[in-house]
């Protein structure tokens, strides 16, 4: 029996490449997963597949950069106690436009501490997430909810098994730079040949040439299933060839990669965003940096990162370290706050018009 748990030496520098180190396209992923991690292309695959199948890998797939193809944000929910977890339950389970559903919470009372349930959410280009959200807020009880939108993305990657190393102050030489969100607008075959792409792999797909079925899938030739992908790389569409793990729950052996998800809060003066983000987002810690409008009942805050780990003090010792180098490079912090990850569930938010007109039709007959 081969090994699962991402810990396991080869699995290891497998993961370390695998999570988040195949940019773009590439028209055969597994094996350049092999090459960059010097383990032979027919043991990444039978790793993958064998972790794939006991739940340590919880998903494999093309990854997009959504947020340039439907309209999407991180979404603060107030919702009341007794109702909270049966909202967490409609949202994961019951809105295919929801992806990441977490109940977070502070450590002290504090600007928004009474918003406890956060998703987000995207809905495709041409439908309107306000009126998503208000039918949400609807259906699960909600007495509020905040939209924010990300304006500029700083870091987007995952890479747990990296990360367990990093020291608290490791960043990159220069600022992140910011990716702006701004939407693209898509043909239908390239919308077919797209959601063949992303759908994630089942075990028995991780096999040399994995595209081939897609093309076959996309009812296409797989030298234009080839370039419409390249094309949509270049379009900036296509984010990773990722491996994602199970960083919530424990593993079949009970092994658990991460324990705490911290998401980080900073207040920055308007105007000096963009360069707060790529300070910030330079560090190696974090999984994701954006520019989002938080608004007043966050007391303006508009830097918000992700980082997880298995000690909370370390967590805090990298963010110490964040604070620091936001005032050694002069840019005036006005508040700042964590929001600590509790129960999570995490799927990929759908993004297809043709679903999203499917599910409305469903809603107005419900």
């Amino acid at each position: 029996m081969l090994p699962i748990e991402h810990d396991d030496p080869i699995n290891a520098r497998i993961l370390a490449i695998s999570e988040d180190k195949i940019e773009g396209f590439v028209r055969e992923p597994f094996e350049e997963i092999a090459s960059r991690s010097g383990v032979g292309a027919d043991v990444v695959m039978a790793r993958i597949a064998a972790m794939l199948r006991a739940g340590t890998i919880r998903r494999v797939r093309q990854t997009l950069l959504a947020t340039n193809l439907a309209e999407g944000a991180l979404v603060a929910w107030k919702v009341a106690e007794d109702k909270i977890d049966a909202a967490f339950d409609r949202m994961f389970r019951q809105d295919p436009f929801s992806g990441h559903v977490v109940l977070r919470s502070t450590d002290t009372v504090s600007a928004g501490s009474d918003y406890k349930l956060w998703t987000t959410v995207k809905v495709p280009h041409g439908f309107s997430l306000e009126a998503h959200c208000q039918l949400l807020a609807k259906n699960v009880g909600a007495e509020r909810f905040r939209l924010m939108p990300a304006k500029g993305i700083f870091t987007l990657g995952v890479g747990h098994v990296r990360r367990k190393t990093i020291e608290p102050g490791s960043k990159a030489d220069q600022p992140a730079k910011m990716i702006p969100v701004q939407i693209v607008n898509l043909s239908e075959h390239e919308w077919n040949v797209l959601l063949a792409l992303k759908r994630e792999f089942a075990p028995q797909e991780i096999t040399p040439s994995p595209w081939v079925a897609r093309a076959n899938e996309a009812r296409v030739q797989v030298e234009e299933f080839f370039r419409v992908a390249e094309e949509l790389n270049a379009r900036k569409i296509i984010g990773r060839f990722s491996t994602f793990l199970e960083h919530v729950k424990p593993s079949a052996g009970g092994v658990r990669v991460t324990r705490f998800n911290a998401l980080f809060h900073w207040a920055v003066p308007h105007g000096r965003e963009i360069e707060a983000g790529g300070e910030v987002g330079r560090h190696h810690i974090l999984t994701h940096c954006y520019w989002r409008e938080a608004g007043p009942e966050f007391k303006n805050v508009n830097i918000m990162a992700v980082a997880h780990g298995t000690d909370k003090q370390r967590l805090l010792d990298h963010k110490a370290v964040i604070d620091q180098h936001l005032r050694s490079s002069g840019i005036p912090v006005s508040y700042t706050n964590v929001f600590w990850g509790g129960r999570s569930e995490i799927k990929p938010s759908e993004i297809s018009p043709h679903i999203y007109r499917d599910w409305l039709t469903r809603q107005a007959q419900n």
